[in-house]
């Protein structure tokens, strides 16, 4: 392994966090707030760290990444971007260290947990750093990364492959660093748009930014302790919930719509069963409340709509206290921790494309027993699956529960409820955020114990990630010198 290549781009990764605190810097000397001097010390201490790792990579050659660089660079970019990102809530004195490690943690990786109970007496510069963790999360560090750093287009598939989501990290583009620009511009589009609307909504300037880019990254942060609840208004929650559901659609497909018109939606089968499985989970919902909780059916369908749209987005953002809904609402919305949004997007979860693959192969299985002589295929978009395709899915679902019953152990033995437990570590690695009871609705993690907010951050980290490119560091020979991959 090349470690003066990996160090090196972090080094570019320290610079790029610390360049971006200057944003929240500049808006607490705008604003007046003590807190510039928390970002100046950080952003600093970003440029030290961007110095050494530049001088120590300086003269080794950047074209030259193997899987193992990529894996690496990844990997430990989260884990840097994450401290960084603390370092403000640790200076401000408003989070611990590990709590500080947790907010920036769910920032990044979209989550949307928190461990601050106390948001609206925080300054906004402080607030707005939140919400930027999210949005430079959303379209993915590497992916920001690959797009600007010109010097790495060679071997830029590494880091692309490894950081893109899905089963399918199929190029839109001939090169990767276009795709790349190509998305960000998209992202950066459906951000001002979304701004623009809930501005005209009656949302103040500073609350339609910080909300869109919450939004659009999937996130949930918002600059309210009671989230969308704050604003009261229908209109407002159907306007996040349209573009909750259309940040947790695939941006290539998006690309695709803008060259060849929306029937390219129209044919990706993920998207179509994305936007169904919302519909469809919705309208129970709706019935459900409305019957035993006396909703209206207006007022059923607005909060049933809005909470699915956020939770299978993996936003998590509320409007609602949904701990009051009956046990049938409570249990679909859990499902969708699971189920998530479409590959290539912001959204966390499983991926509607591996649920589609993993049911067509439980029934191709099924006929295979009662017709054991016949030569079965998995269809994907009318195109044959290969088996390894297939395998690499039940594996990656497969790891997935078990990261998530590990955890859950880990948060018991540490004195969590067994249900807040295992809520809580699928709604991390799910990147959704808010679970249920204590660290539901109306909850936050402040209460968790520092042990079990490290194991969180790790499953923020894991589902972030899917998993393989952060479990393979644990492999031997990946930090073996002696086989180049």
């Amino acid at each position: 392994m090349n470690t003066k290549v990996i160090l090196y781009l972090l080094g570019k990764i320290s610079f790029g966090i610390g360049a971006v605190q200057l944003i929240p810097l500049l808006m607490a000397l705008y604003y007046g707030e003590d807190c510039y001097l928390y970002f100046a010390l950080s952003f600093c201490i970003a440029i030290v760290l961007y110095k050494l790792f530049d001088r120590y990579g300086r003269n080794v050659s950047h074209n030259d990444i193997s899987v193992r660089e990529g894996i690496g660079t990844v990997f430990f970019s989260w884990v840097l971007a994450a401290g960084l990102g603390a370092l403000p809530f640790c200076f401000a004195g408003v989070l611990d260290p590990v709590s500080a490690y947790f907010e920036s943690m769910s920032g990044l990786t979209t989550t949307g947990a928190t461990a601050i109970s106390n948001l609206e007496d925080l300054p906004r510069s402080l607030l707005f750093w939140r919400v930027l963790t999210h949005w430079i999360g959303g379209i993915g560090i590497i992916v920001l990364f690959v797009a600007l750093l010109p010097q790495i287009a060679g071997s830029a598939m590494y880091l692309f492959n490894a950081e893109v989501t899905g089963f399918s990290n199929s190029r839109i583009l001939p090169r990767i660093r276009t795709t790349a620009i190509a998305l960000f511009y998209i992202y950066l589009l459906l951000t001002i748009i979304l701004t623009g609307i809930l501005a005209g909504m009656g949302m103040s300037e500073y609350d339609a930014v910080y909300h869109a880019c919450s939004a659009v990254a999937t996130g949930g942060f918002s600059n309210y302790d009671n989230s969308v609840a704050h604003f009261g208004s229908p209109m407002i929650e159907y306007a996040l919930g349209v573009f909750m559901i259309l940040a947790a659609g695939n941006f290539a497909v998006y690309y695709q719509v803008t060259q060849n018109g929306f029937q390219a939606l129209w044919h990706d089968l993920e998207f179509k069963v994305y936007v169904v499985l919302v519909f469809s989970v919705s309208v129970l919902i709706t019935a459900n409340i409305v019957i035993v909780n006396g909703y209206s059916l207006a007022d059923g369908f607005k909060t049933a709509f809005f909470h699915v749209a956020s939770f299978a987005s993996t936003t998590g953002f509320v409007a609602d206290n949904y701990d009051n809904w009956p046990s049938f609402a409570k249990l679909l919305l859990a499902l969708t921790f699971f189920t998530g949004g479409c590959a290539g997007s912001t959204a966390g979860g499983i991926k509607i494309c591996r649920l589609i693959v993993l049911l067509k192969t439980v029934a191709a299985e099924l006929r295979r027993t009662l017709h054991p002589q016949m030569l079965l295929n998995v269809y994907y978009s009318r195109k044959p699956l290969p088996v390894q395709t297939i395998i690499n899915i039940s594996r990656f679902f497969f790891v997935y529960i078990l990261l998530v019953a590990s955890l859950s152990l880990v948060l018991t033995f540490d004195g969590m409820d067994v249900t807040e437990a295992i809520f809580g570590v699928a709604s991390c690695m799910a990147s959704v955020g808010p679970a249920f009871d204590s660290i539901g609705a109306t909850g936050t993690y402040a209460q968790v114990p520092a042990c079990s907010k490290a194991a969180l951050s790790l499953a923020m980290l894991l589902g972030r990630l899917e998993l393989f490119t952060a479990l393979a560091l644990l492999r031997s020979e990946y930090w073996r010198n002696s086989k180049r991959w």
